[in-house]
C-alpha cells in the first residue's frame, strides 16, 4: 500500500533559481611555490617549498602548524593504534588476521615526510614533529593584515599502505600522490585545527600553487591545475599538432600552476593513457587510467558520462569555477582532491560512473564550499551523497521513484541500533566506522531530502544554489546552510538543525485512532519520538479519490506550498510540539474511508512506517 501510494505522489519537480546576495568573511590566504624531485625506485623524494601567509584574521600569530600527513603510515602512529582499538577498523587497512597493515611496514615500506629546515623571512625557526603536526613557533609574530614567507626544505617517502594515497596499489598504480607535503593547517575564527591525521578527512586553507614535479619522463602525471609547460611535456597534454622534441636525460619537470584550492593531488604511472574531453561552455576534463585491456571499454564509456555530470551539477549547484578537472585511477577506492579526483578503476560500468559522479560532486561541497570536515563531515558528505544520487539518476537513466530508499534504510538501521551518535561528533572520535559512515553520508543526506519534505523541493533546490553563490570559498558552516534555507523559506528552521544534527532524538508518528463522529471521521495522530515534524496526511477514499491534509508545525513559523499538484490539499491549525497527541476531523463518514497514510512521500526519516498507514477492515 505505501509503495504504491509512494509510485503515485512522489514529486521530484526541483526548480532552480540563481542567488544574488554576497555574505563577507575573512580567510586566510596561503600561496605554494614547491620544487619536488621524485626517486620512482625508492619512492623517496625530497622538495622546496616557499609558502608567503597572509594573515587576513584579527589575531596576532605567534606560532603556526603544518600536517605532515604521510607520517600516520609509521608503526605505532595514532592511525595504526586507532585501527588496532576500533572494533569495526577499516577493511583496507587490517589483514586477515585483522591485523593493522600499518603496524607490519618495514622502514622502507612506511610513510614520512619531515621539514629538515624552516625560516621566516630569512631567521630559523624552532620547530618540533608531534605525529601528523609540526609546530613552528615563530620568529616574529604575524600581526592582523600582514604577511610573512616561509621557506622549508622537506623530505618524504611514500607509503606501501594506501589510505587515499600510497605506492604501488592493488590496481599497480605507481604513485598516489595526496596529503603529501606539508600543508599549513587552517586558521579561522574558531582558531586553529592543526588536527592528527588518524581516519578522516581534511580542512585546508585557500591559495595559489606553484608545483614543479621531477621524476621519470616515462611517467605521466596527472592531477590538479594546469599544466604550464604541456608543449615541451607531452604525455598528451600538449596542443594538437604539436610535434614533441625528444628529451635528453632521465627526468622530466612539469610545472603545474593552480589558482584559488586548498589542497594539491598528483598521480603518476608510467602505463597510464591520457584521454582528453571538452564540456561546451566548461572546462577540459582529462581521463588518465590504466592500459589495460580489461579497462578500456568502461573508461572510454565514462568520459562522455563525466561530461553529463559536469553539466549536471553545474546548472543545479552552481558554474564549476576551473577550467580543468582529471578523473585519474588510483588510490584505494574514490576520494575528492582540487580540480581532481583518484579512484579505483577497475569496476563494473555502473559502479564506475557513480564514484566518478560521487566523487565530482566534491568538488563543488568539498573544495568549493570546503566545510571543515573534521567537524561537519556530513555537510560535505551528506550534500554529495544527494546531488550525486539526483544526478545517476538522469544521467544513467535510473529509477527515479525515490533515489534515496536505500539511504533512509541505513539511517534507520542506525537510529534503531542503539549506536548512533550525533552528527556534531567530531569525525574521529565516532565509536565504530559503521555509525561514522551512516551519519555522514545517509544522514547527511537525508539533512537536504527531508528538508525538502518539510519546506518544498524547489525551495530546497533554490536553497542549494544560493549557499553555493553565498559562500563558495568560505568555509561555512551548518548554521550559514540553515539561514540561507530559512530566508527562502520564510520559515524558521532552528530546531530542524538542532534536533537532526546535534543530537539523537528520532521522528516517529502514528495514526493512534481513527473514529465515527455523527457525520464526520476524527483522526488521531501521535508523536512518539522527540524530534517534531510537520505532517502530510493521504486520505484516500473508498471511490479512489485522494485528498490530503498538512498539519504545519508551529515554531516553523510558516507553511510549505502544495507538494501534490492536483490534490486537493486542507491545511490544518499548526501542531505545538509539546503536545503529544492532535485530533483533526474529516467531514465525510468513515465508512467512505479506505485509507490513511502518514507522509506518502515517505521523505520524513520516520522510523517506525508501520505505524504511519490505517486501511479500512
Amino acid at each position: 500500500m505505501i509503495k504504491s501510494l509512494f509510485t503515485l505522489l512522489t514529486v521530484f519537480g526541483f526548480a532552480f533559481a540563481t542567488a544574488q546576495n554576497k555574505t563577507d568573511y575573512w580567510q586566510q590566504h596561503v600561496d605554494y611555490t614547491m620544487d619536488v624531485n621524485m626517486d620512482v625506485d625508492t619512492f623517496q623524494y625530497t622538495g622546496t617549498q616557499k609558502l608567503v601567509y597572509t594573515n587576513n584574521s584579527p589575531d596576532e600569530l605567534n606560532r603556526v602548524y603544518f600536517h605532515l600527513y604521510f607520517n600516520a603510515f609509521q608503526p605505532g602512529s595514532e592511525m595504526d593504534i586507532r585501527l588496532q582499538t576500533i572494533p569495526d577498523p577499516d577493511s583496507r587497512m587490517i589483514t586477515e588476521e585483522k591485523v593493522s597493515r600499518i603496524s607490519t611496514l618495514t622502514d622502507s615500506e612506511m610513510g614520512y615526510l619531515h621539514a629538515t629546515s624552516l625560516t621566516q623571512d630569512g631567521k630559523q625557526l624552532n620547530y618540533s614533529e608531534e605525529g601528523t603536526v609540526l609546530v613552528v613557533n615563530l620568529a616574529t609574530p604575524i600581526a592582523p593584515g600582514k604577511q610573512t614567507t616561509f621557506n622549508m626544505e622537506f623530505k618524504g617517502q611514500v607509503p606501501l599502505q594506501i589510505r587515499r594515497s600510497g605506492r604501488n596499489s592493488e590496481e599497480n598504480i605507481a604513485l598516489s600522490m595526496s596529503q603529501w607535503y606539508p600543508k599549513l593547517a587552517e586558521y579561522d575564527f574558531e582558531g586553529w585545527h592543526a588536527d592528527p591525521y588518524i581516519a578522516r578527512e581534511f580542512h585546508g586553507v585557500w591559495g595559489d600553487y606553484d608545483v614543479k614535479l621531477t621524476l621519470d619522463k616515462n611517467y605521466t602525471v596527472g592531477g590538479t591545475g594546469y599544466l604550464q609547460n604541456a608543449d615541451e611535456i607531452g604525455h598528451g597534454y600538449e596542443s594538437p599538432g604539436t610535434k614533441i622534441k625528444k628529451q635528453k636525460g632521465k627526468t622530466l619537470t612539469w610545472h603545474f600552476k593552480a589558482p584559488m584550492v586548498h589542497d594539491f593531488m598528483w598521480a603518476a604511472d608510467p602505463e597510464y593513457i591520457h584521454d582528453v574531453q571538452q564540456v561546451p561552455n566548461g572546462p577540459t576534463l582529462h581521463f588518465l587510467y590504466k592500459d589495460d585491456p580489461k579497462l578500456l571499454e568502461n573508461w572510454k564509456k565514462l568520459q562522455p558520462k563525466t561530461v553529463e555530470a559536469m553539466e549536471f551539477f553545474s546548472k543545479n549547484i552552481g558554474e564549476y569555477p576551473y577550467d580543468q578537472y582529471s578523473v585519474i585511477q588510483g588510490g584505494d577506492g574514490g576520494m575528492e582532491y582540487a580540480m581532481s579526483t583518484l579512484i579505483t578503476g577497475d569496476r563494473k560500468f555502473g559502479s564506475l560512473v557513480g564514484v566518478m559522479a560521487h566523487e565530482l560532486a566534491h568538488s563543488w561541497f568539498q573544495h568549493i564550499l570546503a566545510t571543515n570536515e573534521a567537524k561537519h563531515e556530513w555537510m560535505d558528505e551528506g550534500f554529495t551523497s544527494f546531488i550525486s544520487k539526483l544526478c545517476m539518476g538522469e544521467i544513467m537513466d535510473l529509477d527515479k521513484e525515490n533515489p534515496f530508499e536505500g539511504t533512509y534504510k541505513g539511517y534507520r538501521n542506525l537510529a534503531l541500533s542503539g549506536k548512533e551518535q550525533p552528527q556534531s561528533t567530531y569525525a574521529d572520535r565516532y565509536a565504530l566506522n559503521f555509525a561514522y559512515g551512516i551519519s555522514a553520508y545517509s544522514k547527511g543526506s537525508i539533512f537536504l531530502s527531508q528538508l525538502g519534505y518539510i519546506i518544498g523541493q524547489d525551495k530546497l533546490m533554490e536553497t542549494i544554489r544560493k549557499y553555493y553563490t553565498d559562500f563558495k570559498f568560505k568555509h561555512p558552516v551548518p548554521n550559514d546552510f540553515k539561514r540561507v534555507a530559512e530566508k527562502i523559506s520564510n520559515m524558521e528552521l532552528d530546531w530542524y538543525l538542532t534536533d537532526w544534527t546535534q543530537t539523537t532524538n528520532t521522528i516517529d508518528y502514528s495514526i493512534k485512532n481513527v473514529a465515527d463522529k455523527e457525520k464526520s471521521t476524527q483522526i488521531t495522530l501521535e508523536r512518539i519520538g522527540l524530534m517534531p515534524m510537520p505532517l502530510d496526511i493521504l486520505v484516500v477514499y473508498e471511490d479512489n479519490t485522494k485528498e490530503t491534509f498538512y498539519a504545519p508545525l508551529r515554531m516553523m513559523r510558516g507553511e510549505k506550498d502544495n507538494p501534490y499538484s492536483g490534490i486537493e490539499r486542507t491545511v490544518l491549525e499548526d501542531w505545538p510540539w509539546a503536545y503529544p497527541t492532535y485530533t483533526f476531523a474529516i467531514e465525510k463518514p468513515m465508512s467512505s474511508i479506505k485509507a490513511i497514510v502518514i507522509d506518502p512521500s515517505q521523505l520524513m526519516a520516520d522510523v517506525d512506517l508501520e505505524n504511519n498507514v490505517w486501511q479500512a477492515e
